[in-house]
Order: structure tokens, then sequence, then C-alpha cells
């Protein structure tokens, strides 16, 4: 450790920083040599335009408008590969060396992390970790108490205890094994204008005024969440933990959406985020499970769609970077700069105006304007027209967006996307329910 503040202290007395050499090439390479300081930075700046890092991940978060932006500010290449997480996980399980950073969620790391091929990641490197929000980095609200542990909270995922551990750690230590980065609370979504009334509860899901009018999103582990935050909450169910079902429960969850189905409650099961769209667009649902950034596509044709925030609560999701255990010398440092520069403020921006909050909101809102940081974080009506990352137009002046503040949000988490104990025997009674 005194040596690591020691070379720290050299460089900076010289001028020179890590970030410095790595996009200062030649110049700093020069600038290094003739201030004594030989080594690691000369090699740094001779080679780094030479380092390709690989990410993997989902499409909503691997995005190449964000990959580009780093390669040109850190002097080095980071290719981004779309991948969901299933997939994801059976690269980094079975092809390893193809992926360089993956960009897990949460629930995906009770598998991934245990087959040893991530490396922990050193929390003293991440520059903005203290500044992270609470509920990603100890696992509590903004109030100080602690958040639902319902499925995959993050902090459950976390830490672990040395670099060379396959375990979780229950409590916080020196090593992450991802390092946080996006997530959302995520409700259902509502055409208001052909309901006419206020919806303040998951049961309107299953009520029989919208027979034939409703939708579930067919990914088993988050349709039967939702299906069991709508079940509970009109009273037919009391679940344990609805992120991590006993047999029982899913057994009794499948019944009662096998009997609703019969009734002909449902008008569809979607599997895209295009489907999603364009059944709340035709008015042929008007509650569904949904995501923000479909709510948004449908209302950016001028169609009143909401993203209804319910008394219940809200169901969490979340993803984090991780470090392949392949990654050494130049390379991992690069990692490191990547990871450094994903939370300094750019990227937090970009999705931001997607609908998704930054793991460090501080750096995410000194990018934005005033404007779009109280439209997405603060609960404010927009004073213009909110654009998305790419100009188009999201939201009108004037409106607010649907659930309020960041804090009442994130705040309002009743459980997050799980992979179950059960996870196979629930898949099974799933696909019997959507096939029946």
């Amino acid at each position: 450790m005194n040596k690591k503040k020691t070379a720290k202290s050299h460089a900076g007395a010289a001028g020179i920083t890590r970030r410095n050499v790595l996009k200062g090439g030649a110049a700093v390479a020069g600038a290094a040599v003739g201030s004594g300081v030989i080594g690691m930075p000369v090699i740094w700046a001779q080679n780094i335009k030479d380092i390709t890092l690989n990410q993997v991940g989902p499409s909503y978060s691997v995005i190449s408008d964000i990959t580009e932006k780093a390669s040109a500010d850190l002097g080095f290449k980071v290719v981004a590969q779309t991948a969901e997480t299933v997939a994801l996980m059976a690269k980094t399980v079975s092809q390893p060396q193809t992926v360089d950073i993956a960009d897990f969620e949460f629930w995906g790391l009770q598998k991934a992390w245990r087959s040893g091929n991530l490396q922990p990641i050193e929390i003293a490197k991440i520059k903005n970790w203290s500044k992270m929000t609470p509920i990603m980095r100890d696992g509590k609200n903004f109030d100080g108490s602690d958040a639902s542990r319902q499925g995959t909270l993050p902090f459950k995922v976390l830490h672990t205890d040395s670099m060379d551990s396959k375990e979780f750690a229950a409590e916080a230590t020196d090593y992450a094994t991802v390092m946080p980065t996006i997530y959302n609370a995520d409700t259902l979504g509502l055409r208001s204008d052909l309901i006419g009334r206020e919806i303040t509860s998951w049961a309107e899901l299953f009520n029989p005024e919208f027979q034939g009018k409703t939708a579930l999103v067919n990914i088993p582990s988050i349709g039967i969440m939702d299906a069991a935050m709508a079940l509970e909450s009109r009273g037919d169910l009391k679940y344990g933990d609805k992120g991590n079902m006993t047999r029982e429960e899913i057994d009794k969850t499948v019944e009662a959406l096998i009997e609703l189905k019969k009734a002909g409650q449902f008008r569809a099961f979607w599997s895209t985020f295009d489907e999603s769209v364009n059944l709340m667009a035709a008015g042929e649902v008007v509650i569904q499970s949904m995501w923000s950034p479909a709510v948004t596509a449908v209302k950016s044709r001028g169609i009143d769609c909401v993203y209804q925030g319910m008394t219940e609560g809200y169901r969490g999701w979340g993803l984090g970077m991780g470090l392949m255990r392949h990654l050494e010398g130049i390379k991992l440092e690069a990692a490191y700069e990547y990871l450094n520069w994903y939370l300094s403020g750019w990227q937090g921006a970009f999705i931001a105006r997607q609908g998704y909050y930054s793991s460090v909101p501080e750096t995410a809102k000194a990018n934005l304007t005033e404007n779009e940081r109280g439209y997405w974080y603060e609960g404010k009506p927009a004073t213009e027209d909110i654009l998305d990352p790419y100009g188009n137009t999201m939201d009108k002046a004037g409106n607010s967006r649907d659930g309020g503040s960041f804090e009442d949000r994130i705040g309002n988490i009743a459980c997050w996307n799980t992979v179950m104990d059960e996870d196979r025997y629930m898949i099974q009674r799933w696909n019997e329910f959507v096939s029946s």
C-alpha cells in the first residue's frame, strides 16, 4: 500500500497521472522521461493505442455511442457487443477469453460469479465509489433503513472476501464482484386515456374490468414477479419472498394465472420491446408489464401512456460491470480507467435521457441541464421539451416524470429481479401457463 501511495505522489509531482499518460501518447512519454519517471508510464504511452477492450452485455446497457465516446476520451478502443444476461452467463463460463468487461444484471451474478472467471474489483481503485447511491453501495434506503431484500438486492451479490474468492460476502469488503452502473424501478404501463380513472394498485392488472386488455412480459423470471405483485396486492396469496418462491408458491401462482387466462384476462404475452410498444400504442392493451423506455416510445407518438407508480412499490433491477479474470498488466489498468470514466458523468447523463439512473447521481446530474435534472431526477415539470440522447422528443414542456423524483421511485422498490432457487421448476410451470 505504501508503495502505491509513493508512486502516486511521485507521478503527481511530475505533473503526470495515469490518465494523462493514457491520453497523451508520445508527448507525455517524453515528459515522463524528462522528469526521471520511467518504466510503466512509458510503456502505457507507447502501447495504449493498441489496447482493445470488449464490453459485452444487454443492449440497453452496452451502447456503441457510449463506448465510442470513451474510446475518444481515453485513447484506447472499447468495443460494444450485445448479449442478454443468459447468453452472457454462458459466454463468461464457456468462452471467457471473448469478453473483457461483462455487464451483468445482478441476478446473473448468482450463477456467473462462482465460475471463477471474473476477478474482483479493488474498490480503492474506483474514484467515485464513495459517491454511489446508498441502495447500490450499502443496500440502504435514503433514510438509512434496509432496502427490500426480496429478490436479488444488488448488495447481496456486490462484495467478495478476497481476490481469489468465488463466494459472496455478507458485509462490505475491499473487493467488489462488479462496479454498479445503471438501474431503474419498473412498474405497469397504462393507457390512461382509455382507462379514464386513477390506477394505484398492482391488483388492477387482474381486474375483470380490463379482461382481454392486459398483457404480461413473457420472460418467466420477470413475468411471474409482476403476477405475484398483482396477486398479493389483491389478497390472493402472501409470499415469503416474491423473488425466491417455494414450489408451493410457484404452483399457486401458476394455477391462478391459468384460471385468469381461461377467463380471457390476457390479450398477449410479449417478449420484445417493440411488441410491448405496439400493443399499447394500438390500444389492444390498456394495462401491462412494461419498461420505462417503451412507455416513452408510446408517448412520443402523441399517445397518453403512463408509467404508473403503485402503492405496493416497484420491481427493481440493476447492472454492474465486471472484469474478466484473464485481464492483467496494461490491459487491466486500461479497464480500470474505463470503469472510472464510466462513473465520471457523461455516461450517466446519456442513460438518464433514456430514463435510467446512474449509480453515482452526483456526476450524472452535473452533466445534465437544469431542465433535465429537474425532470429526470427531481420530479419537477419540464421547462422545455425533454429530449432523448439522439435529439428526439421524449416528453413535452410542462409534464413531469411518471412516479416523481429519484428518491420517490428508488426508495419504493418492493422486490428485485432475480433467479430463484427453483428457477428450472418455475420456468417449466410458467411455460405450462403460457401454452395452456
